[in-house]
């Protein structure tokens, strides 16, 4: 099994926060520097102001790759000129996660949001799959199979530049392969009412789609670790029950006790006995979102609530016309 990426790695902070003061620089040098390096630019041209008035570029600026290694450049004489601390960003410009081309794209905005309704569609399978009704399941391939185009052209217009996107682009094109394969084998099972089966072709398109989002940069919020609000916290303190006095099982209600995401809950979507590892759909960090992460997490990290829970929210989703 293999785990979802990781989350894009963010840009590094401005160079700037460790430059030095301008009491320790002359004004002008640490002026023209920050000039240079294109994160200030003057009000009214470069010495027009005698307040020396400076403004941040616009949000739309956007850098290419020969404006980072010239930036990178300039930074490091500035620096050797000035005795100002090197900055990171100068040592190792980093490549631009997307491409200008790719990130200025309306279309990409409007192909996002297509992409986001199928997160509506995975609840609704679940939901169908979980409840036995097999003569629901059986229409979805159909209706998924509609996003193939979707999906195909929202890779070509968010990562259109062939060296820049290249390792995304195969990445998104690999898990819309995986997305598929697995839907084809949600349909044999469905015609074979196998519960089993099903349990695991739908947890693999869910982790197929969940990558596909983090590749394709479509989360909409930042993957925030949990456990640190737990440090002072006693686990005697935690209501649970142990994975090894009661097994898991698909639809399950979950507890994470361990890991980054400790005290975060979710719903099992398969067990995967041969490597002692639960495939959970998280519930939603935030209730604007419309993603719920896909995690495969060891069952050491994971107990059963107990008490009384409410049921896992695709369950609440009506149907319509019922």
């Amino acid at each position: 099994i293999r785990l979802p990426y990781r989350s894009i790695e963010k840009r590094p902070e401005e160079w700037r926060r460790g430059m030095r003061s301008p009491v320790s620089a002359p004004r002008s040098a640490v002026l023209v520097g920050a000039l240079l390096a294109g994160n200030i630019r003057p009000a009214r041209g470069l010495f027009s102001s005698p307040s020396h008035r400076l403004r941040a570029p616009p949000l739309s600026h956007v850098s290419t790759p020969a404006d980072d290694g010239r930036r990178a450049a300039l930074l490091c004489a500035f620096a050797v000129l000035t005795g100002a601390p090197l900055p990171a960003a100068a040592v190792s410009p980093p490549l631009p996660l997307v491409s200008a081309s790719g990130r200025e794209s309306k279309l990409r905005s409007r192909l996002g949001v297509r992409v986001l309704s199928v997160c509506r569609i995975m609840d609704e399978l679940q939901r169908d799959i979980f409840e036995g009704r097999w003569d629901l399941v059986e229409e979805y391939p159909t209706q998924l199979r509609s996003f193939i185009p979707v999906l195909t052209a929202y890779t070509n217009t968010a990562f259109p530049d062939d060296e820049i996107d290249a390792d995304t682009k195969v990445k998104q094109r690999y898990e819309v392969g995986r997305f598929f394969g697995s839907l084809n084998k949600l349909k044999k099972a469905t015609d074979r009412k196998d519960f089993d089966a099903a349990f695991r072709a739908y947890a693999d398109m869910a982790l197929s789609y969940d990558c596909y989002l983090r590749t394709g940069i479509l989360y909409q919020y930042e993957d925030v670790p949990t456990e640190k609000y737990f440090i002072d916290v006693d686990d005697g303190s935690l209501t649970y029950l142990d994975l090894r006095r009661k097994p898991a099982f698909p639809g399950d209600l979950i507890l994470l006790v361990s890991g980054p995401d400790k005290g975060r809950t979710g719903t099992v979507l398969v067990v995967y006995d041969d490597v002692k590892q639960i495939c959970v759909k998280m519930d939603r960090r935030y209730s604007s979102s419309v993603i719920r992460e896909i995690k495969v997490l060891s069952e050491s990290s994971v107990a059963l609530r107990v008490g009384e829970q409410d049921p896992d929210e695709v369950f609440l989703i009506q149907r319509i016309g019922e």
